[in-house]
């Protein structure tokens, strides 16, 4: 059965199915980062404090992170219960139609409290739908890759974050400079939102053309399959629960820093242009995407969780000199800054997939690596921005580096107690 379920899903159509969905859901949600910061304040909130309506605006940003363990729980059941495939099908067409009403909707003006209202209803649709999706899209990859190279496969759906955050960058870029200010606030910025619908149906497509996992057959035929997974999953694989939580956290909060804080910051407080700012993200997303395949590779050879390991410690040295390098009026050392930090994201963002489903077994890994994802989310992205920018204005910079580091350092410690588990599991091995 193995061998048929193999042959059933040829390595290129796995692993493009596995990228394609994740870039698709990263672009939707990314579009909506920018947008948070560029637009909504003026467009869905009372403009008559532009500092409150930027808050107001992050929150509906927060939200969602609040939504993705719900989604993890519900489609983590249907994905330990029913199949990895259809559950992934499901998850893409949550997102994507939430995504696409964001792009319809009325502002502020047009039909008042509504408007913020119903704007935070989709993005919750957003973060159900993403919740579902990523811990998916790595069993889909590291489920069917050969021995000894289950990191290597599972950087492929981690690669659909820097795909998907490149393509809104330079959708939004690209509309920024082709047409005026008034233009964009008026219809340019719901182009992304809308056009996400024709990315949806090619997702679609290529995810109806896969089978199921080998690993999930595995589980079918032993008739192994857990009643209630997110319940076992609690009562069961506590401890692997929270440690995989704390260890996925510092990531979320490096990268929120590195996109939606310092574009806020930095088009504000420090007065570069919009546009400038823009394009460097841009270049960064490029050392993010380069981290991924370095990091993953060398997972494979030296062990996943020395490679993360490094990297946090990494990410704590570079949280100390935060504010030396961001700083006003020295262009190329803040855009350096932004390469890397990017850089240091991909290096632990790439083994990271593959490490939280390794210390699950597979009767809930879908529903346990998702968990663990999704809370970290909270922990380490939902309030990040609001929360930097409020520590950068009261206190200056330099404390939003202590906060990365301070991170950094739980995440350290979550990773020296998580490594028993990741060696203990079957996963390593199969």
């Amino acid at each position: 059965m193995h061998q048929t379920d193999t042959a059933k899903n040829p390595v290129g159509r796995i692993l493009i199915a596995s990228l394609i969905g994740t870039m698709i859901e990263y672009f939707d949600f990314y579009i909506y980062a920018t947008a948070a910061v560029l637009v909504f304040p003026k467009l869905f909130f009372p403009t008559g404090n532009p500092t409150s309506a930027t808050l107001e605006s992050l929150g509906t940003f927060a939200l969602a992170f609040f939504a993705r363990p719900l989604g993890a729980a519900l489609f983590g059941h249907f994905g330990d219960r029913k199949g990895r495939k259809a559950t992934l099908v499901a998850a893409l067409m949550t997102m994507g139609p939430s995504t696409v009403a964001i792009g319809l909707l009325p502002g502020y003006g047009s039909i008042g409290m509504a408007a913020p209202i119903l704007l935070s209803l989709f993005r919750f649709g957003q973060g159900l739908g993403l919740g579902g999706e990523w811990g998916g899209a790595v069993l889909l990859a590291t489920e069917n890759a050969p021995p000894g190279k289950k990191a290597w496969y599972g950087m492929f759906p981690q690669l659909g974050a820097p795909l998907g955050f490149l393509l809104s960058s330079a959708t939004f870029f690209t509309l920024s400079n082709t047409m005026s200010d008034q233009d964009f606030l008026s219809f340019g910025w719901r182009i992304p939102f809308i056009a996400s619908a024709i990315l949806v149906g090619v997702g679609l497509y290529v995810r109806l053309k896969i089978s199921e996992t080998p690993d999930f057959v595995k589980i079918i035929e032993k008739n192994a399959r857990v009643k209630l997974p997110v319940a076992d999953v609690f009562k069961k694989h506590t401890r692997a629960i929270i440690l995989g939580t704390l260890a996925t956290m510092t990531m979320f909060l490096l990268f929120y820093l590195m996109t939606v804080f310092t574009l806020s910051w930095g088009t504000s407080a420090l007065h570069y242009s919009r546009t400038g700012f823009l394009i460097a993200q841009m270049i960064s997303v490029l050392a993010f995407g380069l981290g991924i395949p370095i990091s993953s590779f060398l997972a494979d050879r030296y062990g996943r969780g020395l490679i993360l390991l490094l990297a946090t410690a990494t990410i704590f040295l570079f949280g100390l000199f935060f504010s030396s390098l961001f700083s006003a009026g020295n262009w190329p050392v803040t855009a350096g800054f932004l390469v890397l930090g990017m850089f240091l994201m991909g290096l632990t963002y790439g083994p990271i997939g593959t490490a939280l489903a390794g210390i699950f077994p597979a009767s809930v890994r879908y529903t346990g690596s998702s968990l663990c994802f999704t809370l970290a989310g909270i922990l380490g992205a939902s309030l990040t921005p609001a929360l930097a920018t409020k520590l950068a204005t009261d206190y200056g910079v330099s404390y939003v580096g202590y906060y990365l580091s301070l991170a950094a350092a739980i995440t350290f410690l979550a990773l020296l107690a998580a490594r028993r588990l990741m060696k203990n599991n079957d996963f390593i091995q199969s």
